[in-house]
């Protein structure tokens, strides 16, 4: 989710992910989390406890004021939005291609197999 906000609207939340807030915690099918007590039957809830208590990645752009919270990740949350550096060949310039190389910019990197 894109937010422009670190208070989650509850119904919107739902919506996207699939997780229902229960009395019992978050739900997701058989699954529940214990969630805080005051956030039962609240209509927003806070980005930072969703990601703490399901595991969802957190991450900031703070130069637009945008976070994006991403899926559960069952214990293995990005710790930052920087990728690894590495490197692969460039057949258009019979040289090497270093992630890094783009550092500082925004990157959409798209994997592909034929297969």
């Amino acid at each position: 989710m894109i937010l422009d906000s670190l208070t989650v609207d509850v119904a919107a939340f739902e919506a996207r992910t699939g997780w229902a807030l229960k009395p019992q915690g978050a739900c997701k099918a058989e699954m529940c989390v214990p969630m805080p007590a005051e956030d039962a039957g609240a209509t927003t809830i806070s980005a930072r406890a969703l990601s703490e208590r399901l595991g969802m990645p957190l991450v900031e752009d703070s130069k637009h004021h945008l976070w994006a919270l991403g899926p559960e990740t069952l214990g293995r949350a990005l710790a930052s939005a920087d990728a690894p550096d590495f490197t692969l060949p460039d057949h258009r310039t019979g040289g090497d291609f270093t992630l890094s190389s783009l550092r500082g910019q925004k990157v959409f990197l798209l994997a592909w197999a034929s297969w």
